[in-house]
Formats: structure tokens, C-alpha cells, sequence
């Protein structure tokens, strides 16, 4: 079986929770901005011993490799190959075609009907 709650039960716990819970935050705040902490010296840290430095490596210097220069090979000249000609199609003519003309519908016409007047109040 289902529990049926009343919402109002529900709206009260959920106001109740929250207005707490925010007075809780705020007191512990308030605590919080009244106390004084005390001060403490600082702690003096033990001089630590140099540590020496080390030389910078030096790499030899390597030489720049040169890449050999090829001569440049001579190709032979190609001719342009030579297309023929070809003769332009005749085409005949075609008739020029006609367009039956169609009779536009003729819409038949109401006699005006004529609107009565209200009567007029004396």
C-alpha cells in the first residue's frame, strides 16, 4: 500500500530544517570573528649548505652536412599532338509549333441583392 503524506507536513519540516541549519552557520561565525588567535615567532629555518654548481657541458660542434648538387637532366622536347578537325553538324530545322488557343471561361453573373434597412427607433 501506497503512504499518502500531507505536503503541509513536508513545507513545515523543510522550514524548520533550514532555519536552523542558518543559525547554526551564523552563530559559529560569530565565534569565529571574536576569537583572538595568539601570535607565534616565526621559526628560523637552519642555513642550508651551497650547493655547487655544476660546469655547462660543451658539445663539440658538428658540421653542417652539404648535399651534392645534381646536375639537371635535359629532357627531350615533346610536339604537341595535332588534333583534326572536325566538320560541324547540320542540323535541319524543325517546324515552328502552334499553340492551340483555349476559350477563357465566361463566369456567370448575380443580380445584386439589395440590403434592407434596420428600421429607426422613434
Amino acid at each position: 500500500m501506497a503512504y499518502h503524506h500531507n505536503p503541509s507536513f513536508f513545507l513545515l519540516l523543510l522550514i524548520t530544517l533550514s532555519l536552523a541549519s542558518s543559525y547554526a552557520i551564523q552563530a559559529e561565525s560569530r565565534h569565529l570573528l571574536e576569537i583572538t588567535l595568539p601570535e607565534f615567532p616565526k621559526p628560523e629555518f637552519p642555513h642550508l649548505p651551497e650547493i655547487p654548481t655544476l660546469p655547462k657541458p660543451e658539445f663539440p660542434e658538428i658540421p653542417k652536412p652539404e648535399l651534392p648538387t645534381l646536375p639537371e637532366p635535359e629532357l627531350p622536347e615533346i610536339p604537341k599532338p595535332e588534333l583534326p578537325t572536325f566538320p560541324k553538324p547540320e542540323l535541319p530545322m524543325l517546324p515552328k509549333l502552334e499553340i492551340p488557343s483555349i476559350p477563357k471561361p465566361e463566369l456567370p453573373t448575380f443580380p445584386k441583392q439589395e440590403i434592407p434597412q434596420m428600421p429607426k427607433k422613434p
